[in-house]
C-alpha cells in the first residue's frame, strides 16, 4: 500500500496521531530531502529507509519504488511541508501505482492553502489554488490575464524574491482588489498581511521579504469585506 502522508508545514507538533502511526509502521519513506524529513523522524523517534524522491526524479526510480509495493511493502509519500503532491512532486508516482493497482491511501492533514484561507477573511464559498504563478514577468502577466475574470477567490503560493514583482503585476492585471498574504505559516514568526493590493504593496515595499508566502485575492465582483 501506497499512504499519502501529510506532514507540518512548520509547527512539528500539527502531525495527527495516525500519521505518525502510518510513519512508525511503514516499510519505508518516500521523501523530497531527506535531511528535512530526518528533522521530523528524530522529533517523533522514528526510524525508518528514506527513499529521496523529487521532480528531477528519473523512471527508473518510479519503477523501484513500485517494484517494492508489488511484493507486499508499504511506503508513506511525505513532501517537506504539507500535504504531498499540492505544488509538491509525486503525481506520476501516484498515477503509476495506481496504474499497478496498488492500493492508495491519502490522510488528512496540514496544508498551507487551507490554513490560509481559513484565517484570510476572503470569501471560501467558492475559491481555486493555482500554485505558483510562472517566474518571469510576462509569463506571470499572461498568467493572470486569463484569471481576471474569475468569481471565486484565488490562491497562489510564492517565492519571498518575487512577492512585491506578483503584487504588482495582480495589481496591473486585476485592478484594485482585497488581497491577503499570509507568511511563515505555523511557525514562530507567523504574519498575516490584510488589505488591498496597493496597501499591501506599499507594505512589501518597505521590508525584504522573508519565508515561504501564500497569497489570496478576491475573485472579480467581490463585494469588500476586509
Amino acid at each position: 500500500m501506497l499512504f499519502i502522508v501529510p506532514t507540518p508545514i512548520g509547527n512539528l507538533r500539527d502531525i495527527t496521531f495516525r500519521a505518525v502511526d502510518i510513519l512508525k509502521s511503514c516499510d519505508f519513506i518516500i521523501c523530497e530531502d531527506t535531511r528535512q524529513t530526518r528533522k521530523l523522524l528524530d522529533a517523533y523517534e522514528i526510524q525508518k529507509t528514506m527513499i529521496s524522491f523529487h521532480e528531477h526524479s528519473a523512471k527508473m526510480k518510479i519503477e523501484k519504488i513500485l517494484y517494492s509495493l508489488r511484493e507486499g511493502q508499504s511506503a508513506a509519500l511525505v513532501s517537506d511541508g504539507g500535504t504531498p503532491l499540492i505544488s509538491d512532486p509525486g503525481f506520476e508516482l501516484v498515477r503509476a501505482a495506481l496504474r499497478e493497482g496498488i492500493q492508495v491511501e491519502s490522510l488528512p492533514g496540514p496544508c498551507a492553502l487551507i490554513t490560509a484561507l481559513a484565517a484570510s477573511g476572503l470569501a471560501v464559498d467558492s475559491f481555486s489554488f493555482f500554485g505558483f504563478p510562472p517566474a518571469k514577468p510576462a509569463g506571470r502577466r499572461n498568467f493572470f490575464s486569463d484569471l481576471k475574470e474569475r468569481e471565486e477567490t484565488l490562491i497562489f503560493y510564492e517565492s519571498p524574491f518575487r512577492v512585491l514583482q506578483t503584487l504588482n503585476d495582480m495589481k496591473e492585471i486585476f485592478g484594485e482588489r482585497e488581497a491577503v498574504v499570509g507568511r511563515e505559516l505555523t511557525k514562530k514568526f507567523e504574519e498575516y498581511q490584510r488589505g488591498t493590493l496597493t496597501t499591501l504593496i506599499e507594505n512589501f515595499s518597505k521590508k525584504k521579504a522573508i519565508g515561504e508566502f501564500v497569497i489570496l485575492v478576491s475573485g472579480a465582483g467581490r463585494k469588500a469585506v476586509l
